[in-house]
């Protein structure tokens, strides 16, 4: 398959001054969409569309690298032609571009021009009407560094060489692009130590109190083993003191124990849990996945745990049964409750024409249940599901 280079080293053109003023003017609106959201797919769709703009090619998308599970998931796109909406075309596979990106043959000081590998089999079909006359692609390393973060690929359907100017400018542009995306990792990753650093404060706590707990039992049984014989009522009272101090330890240690769980969250808050199974979910579907949250401090550490399971299971009906092109995952929190919402564009269905176990809704009932909370599906053929979980707050519910 041929592709084409074009290095920005040495490369040189004249611009006029309007041409300058309008560039500079979509290189500000660029940084300023990088800078003013803090949802980084909004900031790249809307990047997206200000290079489309700037270069006369209406097509784009971008890949980024999972800084968890190093998959490849779209995480923005723009046009795209039929061929490329269906979610499966745009799934985590192999494909030239994110093949040469892994191997460092993308570099942020080149280029590429690439025959898009994955447009390849409705190119061969001669049908205009899947490709919209698109064939090739510039791909843009995105990089902070020497870190690799993703690739921005640019297209349309009557191909031209990009002049030395504009390459310069996309170099540019993906170097402002990579800044942001390790900004926001920066920031999720600020929050996932804050939250390990109160995860080994709560240890150390849970240990204190059970050293002190234990050592209450101890003389407890001391003085009940000297006053056996002599005062039995004394014994007695000291022994049920003991115990009284040990079944509290003992709830204490469980409850604990649940908290400090690191399945399945492995130590991150729910929203970056859900963010990390979004991006999962993406790059092996190619279903997008929007994740909205509220990242709100102090969510019971069972409760997070039972809302991504609900939400795990939600997605896998997603994947079996609904033929969805995106998904919306929202989280949001109260004094008095936390609700997660699932919904997805698919094909729906009748709930009352079937049957719970097919869509997996009982364990997630069970689980809402079990947290006092409860759950609530809404679906029509051909509008879409629905799954939300409201979980209230403030007080602790048993199993």
């Amino acid at each position: 398959m041929g592709r084409a280079r074009r290095t920005i080293a040495g490369a040189a053109t004249r611009t006029t001054a309007g041409e300058q003023a309008r560039e500079l003017a979509i290189l500000n609106a660029i940084a300023e969409a990088l800078n003013s959201s803090a949802d980084v797919r909004q900031a790249l769709e809307r990047t997206l569309a200000l290079v489309a703009e700037l270069l006369g090619l209406q097509t784009g998308w971008v890949w980024l690298l999972a800084p968890d599970t190093q998959q490849v998931y779209l995480a923005a796109a723009q046009n795209l032609p039929p061929y490329l909406r269906e979610p499966v075309r745009m799934s985590g596979r192999w494909c030239l571009c994110t093949d040469l990106f892994r191997q460092g043959k993308l570099a942020p000081t080149n280029v590429d021009m690439l025959e898009c590998s994955r447009l390849g089999p409705a190119v061969e079909a001669k049908d205009p009407t899947l490709t919209q006359g698109l064939r090739y692609h510039a791909s843009i390393p995105l990089a902070f560094r020497d870190q690799r973060l993703g690739i921005m690929n640019i297209a349309g359907p009557a191909w031209r060489q990009l002049t030395g100017e504009e390459l310069r400018l996309l170099a540019t542009i993906a170097y402002q692009v990579g800044i942001a995306v390790e900004r926001a990792r920066l920031a999720e990753e600020s929050t996932r130590l804050a939250r390990a650093e109160e995860r080994t404060r709560l240890a150390r706590e849970i240990h204190d109190t059970l050293a002190q707990d234990l050592t209450a039992i101890g003389l407890d049984l001391e003085g009940a083993l000297r006053h056996l014989e002599g005062s039995p009522a004394r014994a007695r009272e000291r022994l049920e003191r003991a115990l009284a101090t040990t079944r509290a330890s003992l709830e204490e240690a469980r409850r604990s124990v649940l908290d400090l769980r690191a399945a399945p969250l492995a130590g991150r808050s729910l929203a970056e849990a859900l963010a990390a199974l979004g991006r999962a979910f993406t790059s092996e579907t190619g279903v997008r996945v929007y994740v909205r949250t509220e990242d709100r401090a102090g969510l019971p550490l069972r409760t997070e745990s039972e809302l991504y399971r609900i939400a795990q299971e939600a997605l896998a009906n997603v994947r079996k049964h609904a033929h969805a092109t995106q998904v919306e995952i929202t989280l949001r929190a109260t004094p008095r409750e936390v609700v997660l919402s699932i919904r997805d564009d698919g094909v729906g269905f009748a709930p009352e024409h079937s049957a719970e176990e097919r869509h997996g809704l009982v364990g997630m009932r069970e689980r809402a249940k079990l947290l006092g909370g409860r759950l609530r599906l809404a679906s029509r053929p051909g509008r879409g599901t629905t799954v939300t979980a409201w979980v209230p707050l403030g007080r602790e519910r048993e199993a």
